[in-house]
């Protein structure tokens, strides 16, 4: 029983929102990354072609405005922004699913996904 209560502490919820508005929430567990959270619950839209080691944008995402900060804006200059500025529809919260990863401080994640990935 402590074993199942541990599992159910160590999950975080995020919601991802699709283009159309349709919002879908999932549980991940901590130490995984929101591509996971996408991957591994058929969420439509997010694709990870690269597996996750950001060298491609298949799972980029729009971080909600009110969770930017506590994920952390892009930084200039690394593997991710080389990537995203190729995406289209890009701006201020893009970020890759793949380097956003899941701790208790994003319970309540709400990440948008774009109409599509290329």
């Amino acid at each position: 029983m402590a074993d199942s209560k541990k599992a159910e502490l160590d999950m975080v919820k995020v919601t991802f929102v699709s283009s159309d508005g349709t919002r879908r929430a999932v549980d991940i567990a901590e130490g995984e990354t929101a591509r996971e959270a996408a991957l591994f619950n058929d969420v439509p839209g997010i694709d990870g072609d690269c597996g996750g080691v950001c060298a491609c944008a298949t799972c980029h995402v729009f971080v909600d405005p009110a969770w930017i900060d506590k994920v952390g804006r892009l930084a200039e200059g690394g593997a991710e922004a080389d990537l995203l500025q190729f995406a289209e529809g890009a701006n201020e919260y893009s970020r890759l699913a793949c380097q956003i990863p899941i701790e208790p401080l994003v319970e309540g994640l709400i990440l948008h996904v774009p109409e599509q990935q290329y």
